[in-house]
């Protein structure tokens, strides 16, 4: 064999071992498989999920007494003015009174008229009897007298019942203040003259409110009362007020096509009747959903589906969503509280696909 043989011969083999070389480097590479998706991750956790309208009400006072004149007469004094708290028993006008003072005094007359009649016919029985027993005088006259003394007493059951109403009267010449409230408003001036059952103030109250709240009537199947309500003044943005709805008006409104809801609150200490609330209604609540991220949830080919990272994979759930909010969404089935799934890349994910889990930024 010559050199040049030699030399061909040696060159062949390096080349080989060369080649046998880069097939042993390149199969671990093939090995290793698919490069493992980046993505961060969070627990599925339990929290207080609901769904809720929004909507403007307003603020109405709970009692709103029509306060009216309960005899005739002429107005002679107005003691208060629109806008003017005032607590009940408190005098808001006064008519005039004379012919009432002069009716309580007749009355007042006659009853001590009669008392006193009543008393001398008692001391003239009284005698009657010892005469009947003494056989100074008969039967048939202590009778008389006895009869006499019965219809006294009948006439001033009579009168007095005539001064107490005659007092009652003089008494509703003063127009006062039923309830605590505020005067919303008022219909006399002095000098008016008014018949029994004229409305002369309209009082609303300030302890108790009533709110009505209109909704869409698109939703008016979810609607019912017991449902919770809170309530936000625009004045006080920081202070709510719960509620519940007590009451749902019947008519639709012909131009809103709204649907009234009523709820009634404790006046927080500043709320005026007329003014106007924020008010979110609750009309779904679940205490312990298990919510996840909303870019958590994909859309794919079997339906929504959440990745649930475990041993550094990704496994598909298809899942049954419920209430969105606030950028989260309720998981109804599919992924349980404490099981940690996909976010952000989530929507690069297949199943079973490796996963590199980073903090989110």
């Amino acid at each position: 064999m010559n050199r040049y043989t030699l030399v061909t011969l040696a060159a062949l083999a390096a080349a080989a071992l060369t080649a046998c070389s880069k097939s042993d480097d390149a199969a671990p590479a093939a090995a290793a498989g698919p490069r493992p998706t980046l993505i961060t991750a969070t627990l599925a956790e339990a929290r207080l999920m609901q769904r809720v309208e929004h909507s403007i009400g307003k603020v109405e006072s709970k009692s709103a007494p029509r306060v009216a004149a309960e005899v005739d007469g002429r107005i002679v004094a107005v003691a208060v003015d629109v806008g003017q708290h005032v607590a009940q028993g408190d005098v808001l006008a006064r008519l005039d009174d004379r012919d009432f003072r002069l009716n309580r005094d007749a009355a007042q007359a006659e009853t001590r008229r009669l008392q006193a009649l009543i008393g001398s016919q008692g001391r003239q029985v009284e005698r009657l009897r010892d005469m009947v027993k003494n056989n100074f005088t008969t039967e048939s006259v202590l009778e008389d007298a006895a009869a006499q003394l019965e219809a006294l007493n009948e006439q001033l059951k009579a009168a007095q019942a005539r001064l107490e109403v005659a007092q009652r009267n003089l008494d509703r010449t003063v127009v006062r203040a039923p309830v605590n409230g505020q005067v919303e408003q008022r219909s006399v001036d002095v000098g008016d003259y008014v018949k029994s059952g004229t409305p002369v103030f309209q009082l609303a109250t300030r302890d108790l409110l009533r709110v009505q709240i209109p909704f869409p009537e698109t939703i008016a199947a979810q609607l019912r009362t017991g449902l919770a309500v809170e309530l936000v003044s625009p004045t006080a943005p920081d202070a709510v007020v719960h509620g519940t709805v007590r009451e749902i008006l019947p008519m639709i409104g012909s131009n809103s096509r709204a649907v009234q809801l009523v709820a009634e609150v404790s006046n927080p200490g500043d709320w005026q009747p007329g003014s106007s609330v924020n008010a979110r209604l609750i009309l779904e609540e679940y205490p312990d959903a298990v919510a996840v991220p909303e870019t958590s949830v994909v859309r794919r080919p079997a339906g929504e589906v959440v990745y649930v990272i475990r041993d550094g994979k990704a496994g598909q759930r298809v899942v049954t969503t419920g209430i969105r909010r606030q950028g989260v969404v309720q998981i109804l089935d599919g992924v349980a509280a404490g099981e940690t799934v996909a976010v952000d890349g989530a929507a690069y994910l297949t199943d079973q696909a490796p996963v590199s889990v980073q903090e989110p930024r």
